[in-house]
This record gives C-alpha cells, structure tokens and sequence, in this order.
C-alpha cells in the first residue's frame, strides 16, 4: 500500500526527470558539434532572428534565444513553482523533521560553492559571476543515479531531489534580487495587484485555467518591463494555483456511479454518433472531474512531459552552442574557477555541512543511506548546467565576453561532478537495494 501510494508517483516522477537528463545530453553534444562545425555561423544567427509583433503603432521583438530564456524558461520556473508549493504544504519539505536533512545539504550546496567562486576569482569583472556555480541541474543529476538503478535507495533520490528544490528556491531568490535590471515600481506594483487577486481567487477556492493564462502572460509582461526577471513572474504564479480539491473523493464516486447508472439506461442512436442525453452525461462526467482534480496537481501533470522533453532540451540546445576551438577570447581564469566551484564547492559544502548537521544531531538521516553515498550524492550536485547556464546569460548580460568562458566552465565542471559522483557511488553502494514492500 505505502509503495502504491507514494513511492511510484515519485519514481514516476525520476523517470521523467531521468530521460529529460538524456534529451539534455543529446541536445547539448547536438549544439556543440553545430555550433563547432562548418554550419556555426547558421546556429548563431538563427538564435539572434528576431521574432515578435510589429504594428504601426506598437513593435515589441526579441533575438529567438531570448524568447526561450525569458519565455520558455518562465514556464519550467511556473513547473518549479507548482513542485515548490507542493513540497512546502504535502510534499518531502511540509515539516520542520522532513526539511532539515535536505534544507541543510542545500544551504551547503549554496554557500561553499559561492565562496570558493570569491575566494578564487582574481577578476573584478568577472565577480559578478559567483551566481552560477549555485544550483543543481535535478534532470542530469537524477538521470546519474537512475543509471544506478536499484544500487541506490529510494530514500537518497528523494534526498537529492528535496535539496534540489531548495537549491532552485535559492537560486530564484538570487536571480530576483541580485540579477535583474533597474526596477519600475510602476509597473511591478500593477503586476503584484494581478498576482494579488488571483491568490484571493485561490484562497477562496475559485480557480480558472484559462483567467491564470491570460492574466500570466500579463503579469509575465509587466515583470519584463519593469526591470524584474520575468521568470519570477513563472514561480510567484504558480503559487495562486490551489492544491485544494473542490469536491472529496466519496463525492465523485457517488456521482460517478450516478452517471454510469443514467449513461446505461441512456438511448443509443442507430448513427454512429452520441445522443443528446449521452452528450450531457458526459459533459457532466468532465463537470465532475475537473472538480474532483487538484488543480495544482492536474496543471503540474500536464506540464512535466512539455517542461522535460521539450522546453530544457530547446534551452540546452540554444545555449550550450559554444565555440571551443579557437576561442582567441576564452577566460581561463573563469573557466577553472567554475570548474572547481562545481566539483569542489558542492562536493565538500554537502559533505562537510551534512556532516556536522548530523554530528550535533541537527538532523536525522535516513538508516539506508550510507554517509560516502551522501558524499556521491554531493558531487553529483555539482551538475549545475540548466540554471548554472542560465545565471551565467543573466550574470554576464553586460560582459558577453565572459559568457561562452563560464559556459564552457559549467559544461566540463557538470561533466566532472558526474563522473565522479557516479564512481563513487559505483563502487560503495551494494549490488542490489531490496525494494520495499
């Protein structure tokens, strides 16, 4: 029964997160070798082709590229955030027991990888850099440890995915204050009156799917205008999303069976098409559905698979095109200081703060996780590319000099930290994990 319950949604949830770290794979040796080929200057003009609406009284285009990581990315931040509000109220992270092991991996995973960027950086230019080693990409990482298949316990991917979402919760919360422009009060306040009445509408229940779309991408536009970035605008969203059912199950079920009952007894027509009595059964059986759905839950449903196999890897595809021969201009400096703030950083932040958590009985760690398969785990969070990538176009919007070098950095450090975290984790855990009954 618990396995029903809540082990297979969330290894549903893993195979999801696993074959979207594939597609990324892919997608990124797909725009290395593009963009490192004869074709390069074909993949860096079409990511700078403009696209948007011009009238004679209105014009608003941006280069493709920047459509995908302010506007596609405002998506998979919306996907983050409805994961977010469903962890802090049902989830891994609902009580102060179940988030201090993950809270405390995350706030070491965050802080050391930061100071190793400070203490090593020697380039006042490129401090402003020291975002990027932060977060952990959860679709490469748990595609590592899913390749491990059943060596590893259930328990350390729900470790590693927790700590991830507090790594992204940080990572939001740097690039709202720390890497966004100059603010238009103006314009944010119309934008927080928008996000202000649908959270009463969540509040009290009322949801619309399709008064979040329109007010969304109002509020998406007011967020872009106003100097904030407009991937914020994806999180804060998705809080108005309520988690609420608005009817119970034994409820539905008795309509359910009301239904069936009435849809038997129903008249058949001879055509191959429905009656009018079936087509009101039905719209009634939808009626009921729709209610019967959280929405929180219905929406991140529906978006996971768009999110995974779609969106990150069009990201990874438009972003991970860096020239790697001949690059007169590369920052080895910059290189190997987000090289070993990603390898380094998270693998003896996570270690080290765990560690001491755990020795002063901070906190609780599950029985079947061993302590070096924390240490695997930690350099598997090195593994920041999809957010590393993207704090890095946000870091060095001004210094795009210093783009193709971070990037270039977080590609070998990602690469690194999976290797090592996969050995590691190899070696020391068992052949086989017995599943629970």
């Amino acid at each position: 029964m618990i396995r029903r319950v809540f082990l297979t949604p969330f290894q549903k949830f893993v195979q999801f997160e696993s074959f979207s770290g594939i597609l990324l794979l892919l997608a990124t040796i797909i725009a290395l070798v593009w963009a490192n080929s004869p074709f390069g200057d074909i993949y860096r003009d079409l990511w700078q082709y403009d696209v948007g609406i011009v009238t004679e009284s209105f014009e608003f285009k941006k280069p493709l590229i920047l459509w995908i990581n302010d506007g596609l990315m405002a998506i998979f931040f919306f996907l983050i955030g409805l994961e977010i509000k469903r962890e802090l109220l049902i989830g891994e992270l609902n009580s102060p027991k179940k988030i201090a092991f993950p809270l405390v991996g995350a706030l070491g995973g965050m802080i050391v990888p930061v100071l190793f960027f400070l203490l090593i950086n020697q380039n006042p230019e490129t401090t402003k850099g020291w975002g990027i080693p932060m977060a952990t990409d959860i679709a490469f990482s748990l595609a590592i440890l899913n390749v491990l298949g059943n060596r590893v316990p259930l328990s350390l991917k729900v470790f590693l995915t927790a700590f991830a979402i507090v790594d992204d919760i940080g990572a939001v919360l740097v690039i709202a204050i720390f890497y966004s422009g100059t603010i238009k009060i103006s314009l944010l306040l119309i934008a927080a009156a928008l996000l202000a009445f649908l959270y009463v509408l969540s509040y009290k229940g009322i949801y619309s799917r399709f008064l979040l779309f329109f007010l969304g991408i109002a509020v998406w536009f007011l967020f872009l205008k106003a100097g904030l970035h407009p991937t914020v605008a994806g999180i804060l969203l998705a809080f108005s999303v309520p988690i609420r059912q608005k009817i119970k199950t034994a409820t539905f079920v008795e309509q359910l069976e009301r239904i069936f009952v009435r849809i038997k007894k129903a008249s058949i027509l001879k055509a191959p098409i429905l009656s009018t009595e079936q087509i009101q059964l039905i719209d009634d059986l939808d009626d009921w559905s729709a209610k019967f759905q959280s929405p929180l839950q219905h929406l991140e449903h529906n978006l996971h698979g768009w999110v995974a196999y779609f969106i990150i890897p069009i990201f990874a595809l438009a972003n991970a095109g860096v020239l790697i021969s001949g690059s007169e201009g590369l920052d080895t400096a910059l290189v190997i200081n987000i090289i070993i703030s990603l390898i380094l950083g998270k693998g003896i932040g996570i270690t080290l703060i765990v560690f001491i958590a755990k020795k002063i009985k901070l906190i609780e760690v599950p029985s079947d996780i061993k302590f070096i398969q924390i240490i695997g785990v930690a350099f598997l969070a090195g593994i920041g590319f999809t957010m590393a990538i993207f704090i890095a176009s946000l870091a060095f919007a001004s210094s795009p000099e210093y783009v193709d070098s971070a990037k270039i950095g977080i590609l070998i450090g990602s690469f690194i930290s999976a290797i090592v975290g996969y050995v590691i984790l190899h070696l020391t855990s068992p052949k086989k994990i017995e599943e629970v009954v």
